[in-house]
């Protein structure tokens, strides 16, 4: 087996005759047909480019995974003996990256017409959806904030066994990712679509995990209005620690244990009353106060916890065998982020061009259901397992 090939094209019959690039040296090879699909005509490359539909997934494959297309290139290079450069490794991949994130603008504009994927064959015991946003640098400065910065958003679908609610934990079992540059609005039918397709609508249980950020509210409300929201953990506790060290510098280890255990165990209405507690004895917060003053920490925390104090009835989700943590998706955003995060590179973040393929080639290729190899020779999405 050749880790790629490369097609030399010839002769008037150069959609199935010519050279072959195999482990370093070029073949003869004779007519063909049926072995592959018709990838000139599927992916809209030029017949003279001569990429087979395997060589062409380790070239996305290579782009979507390493840190930089220079290191795509240098990766393909060694394994087939050629010369190509990281522009030649961006320019393919990105064409194939584009028709992926035309197929799901088709989608997007599917589902606002009423179509819906279809679901798999087995309904999921729990679906968890993770809703998270990862960092990536534009070549152009925002005209107010005069920064590179932007928000990439990230969700991860998850299927898993429950656990029992003591010692078995909760067990994940498919986990597919959906990531774009586009407005909450985007991303919240792009997340409800994947969702779909993972079956949301057949599954026993439905949660939605993710920190307590605005538009996370705003997506979990307008596109998951139905399924429990739940607060990630480690989130909250870190709130009440900062409580702690902002009261107690000195000795904030014994208080911020204290108030993480009552977080555990759900006593959210007591955190609340201590917070509201420290608020009054401290006063308003003025103007002077630095972002770390005990002031200013107690009263946004105070507004954080008051906020969300629903979405942390963390014994009953335990009860229930569900998660409590948005571990795997922030993960998944590290994940993305090694890619497209780089402080040396700087992205075409608008439209359907640039940062937004990659990020849809590297959900494909991150989502453990198959549908990569599957989209990479057919040009099709495939319905995946629970």
């Amino acid at each position: 087996m050749c880790g790629g090939w490369v097609r030399r094209a010839s002769g008037s019959g150069a959609a199935n005759t010519g050279r072959w690039f195999c482990r370093g040296r070029w073949r003869n090879a004779g007519r063909v047909t049926g072995l592959f699909p018709p990838q000139e005509q599927a992916w809209g490359l030029d017949a003279q480019v001569g990429l087979t539909p395997q060589a062409l997934a380790k070239v996305c494959r290579e782009s979507a995974l390493t840190q930089s297309f220079d290191t795509a290139a240098e990766s393909i290079n060694e394994d087939w003996g050629t010369r190509y450069d990281g522009k030649q490794m961006q320019r393919w991949s990105e064409h194939v990256g584009g028709k992926l994130v035309e197929l799901q603008e088709a989608e997007r504009k599917g589902y606002a017409k009423g179509q819906r994927p279809e679901g798999p064959a087995n309904a999921p015991e729990l679906l968890v959806v993770g809703l998270d946003g990862g960092r990536v640098q534009g070549r152009e400065k925002d005209p107010d904030t005069q920064s590179r910065w932007k928000e990439d958003k990230v969700a991860t679908i998850s299927s898993y066994l429950k656990g029992d609610g003591k010692d078995r934990k909760p067990q994940r079992l498919v986990t597919t990712y959906v990531a774009t540059m586009g407005t909450s609005k985007k991303f919240g039918t792009l997340a409800r679509i994947e969702a779909e397709r993972r079956g949301i609508r057949q599954a026993l249980n439905v949660v939605v995990m993710g920190d307590a950020a605005a538009w996370i509210d705003t997506v979990h409300g307008e596109y998951f209005p139905a399924h429990e929201r739940i607060v990630d953990y480690s989130h909250a506790a870190e709130r009440l620690w900062d409580c702690a060290r902002a009261l107690a510098p000195a000795k904030y280890l014994a208080l911020g244990e204290r108030l993480e255990s009552a977080l555990y165990q759900g006593k959210t209405q007591r955190l609340l009353r201590w917070l509201a507690k420290q608020v009054a004895r401290l006063g308003a917060v003025r103007d002077r106060d630095s972002e770390h003053h005990p002031r200013r920490v107690l009263w946004e925390n105070l507004t954080y916890f008051q906020r969300h104090h629903q979405h942390m009835d963390y014994p009953r989700y335990r009860a229930n065998g569900w998660p409590i943590g948005s571990g795997v998706t922030e993960s998944g955003v590290k994940l993305f982020n090694k890619r497209v995060k780089g402080t040396e590179q700087f992205w075409n973040t608008r439209g359907h061009e640039g940062v937004e393929t990659i990020l849809a080639l590297r959900s494909l290729r991150l989502s453990n259901d198959g549908r990569w190899h599957h989209y990479m020779l057919y040009g099709r999405l495939l319905r995946p397992a629970a």
